[in-house]
């Protein structure tokens, strides 16, 4: 059997006797199974967002028709219209839409980080058997169905169970006043049940973040701070927060985007007469079997959503330039 033939290859000015074959093992080992993976990711965005957002951006530019498929298009060019985008600032049920969703997501999220912030802080400082314990206790709903959290809340809000009873008992005994005598407090059916719900559900994305961001600040700063004379909440306003910043930044974001876009909380425990807009997009689907206009709903929500983004990208890219400065 012929020996294969060696190759001179030049590296770092020294000359290499590697056969060409072992030196294509090497590129396919190193080169292209790391290209490959690079490319999954990718391609997994191409197939569950990038193709899914252009057809449901064309399907917004045609028409409803009855019958299949539920959308027609112009024979003529151009093939689309913008009319179905036109009809969302006709109508004020879309807009009360996204103000409604805007408004309690952004409740929501300000909730979620006043009550994570504190939790998220005590596990980066807790001991790291407790930690662990804490951190489970944090994920420990996810084991859960969501649908059935939800429904565990509906019957404690409702106006017949003993949570309900209890609470209203509470306030007609210390502050009659307020509760002005009734047998029952309404918390189902109101906005205060959609942030209750928003908040209980995606507490853990606002949680997880900032332990990630708090668990890595350097603890000899605050001795350094403690050491300078610096009282404990000096050293949580001057350190600690503003280099938490970026944790609060992306569970914030974690929070908001989904919670803007949320169907089933709304549904379940919202008021009728107030809904947000994965409900409206939601009726157009199915109720009024008018897809051009639930996919211009859709993209719509998609273009508000992206300025969020920009902005957490704008503070990410200006932390980075300051780390490298």
């Amino acid at each position: 059997m012929a020996a294969l033939a060696p190759a001179t290859t030049t590296t770092q000015g020294q000359e290499s006797h590697l056969p060409k074959a072992h030196g294509l093992r090497q590129w396919l080992d190193r080169e292209a199974w790391r290209q490959a993976i690079i490319a999954i990711p990718y391609l997994w965005l191409l197939i569950f967002f990038i193709a899914p957002f252009f057809i449901v951006l064309a399907i917004s530019t045609g028409t409803a028709q009855l019958g299949l498929p539920p959308v027609i298009w112009k024979e003529t060019f151009p093939y689309g219209t913008s009319d179905n985008y036109l009809f969302l600032t006709q109508d004020a049920i879309y807009w009360q839409g996204y103000l409604n969703s805007l408004k309690l997501a952004a409740i929501s999220t300000f909730f979620a980080l006043l009550i994570g912030y504190p939790m998220a802080l005590g596990i980066a400082r807790a001991s790291g058997a407790w930690r662990n314990v804490l951190l489970l206790l944090v994920i420990l709903p996810f084991w859960t169905s969501f649908l059935l959290r939800v429904y565990a809340w509906i019957g404690l809000l409702g106006n017949t169970s003993w949570f309900n009873r209890g609470l209203t008992s509470i306030i007609n005994t210390f502050f009659p006043f307020w509760a002005g005598g009734g047998d029952h407090i309404q918390m189902m059916n109101t906005n205060f049940a959609v942030v209750l719900g928003i908040v209980y559900s995606y507490l853990p994305f606002m949680i997880l973040p900032l332990y990630a961001t708090l668990e890595k600040l350097d603890r000899t700063l605050d001795e350094a701070a403690m050491d300078l004379g610096s009282k404990p909440w000096q050293v949580f306003r001057d350190i600690t927060l503003p280099l938490s910043i970026p944790g609060m930044i992306a569970g914030a974001m974690l929070v908001f985007i989904p919670a803007t876009g949320e169907y089933v909380i709304p549904s379940l425990m919202g008021r009728g007469d107030s809904p947000m807009i994965g409900r409206v997009l939601a009726d157009e689907f199915f109720q009024n079997r008018d897809w051009p206009v639930a996919s211009a709903v859709a993209v719509a929500l998609l273009a508000v959503l992206v300025i969020p983004i920009m902005i957490y990208n704008f503070f990410q890219a200006r932390e980075a330039r300051r780390a490298a400065t």
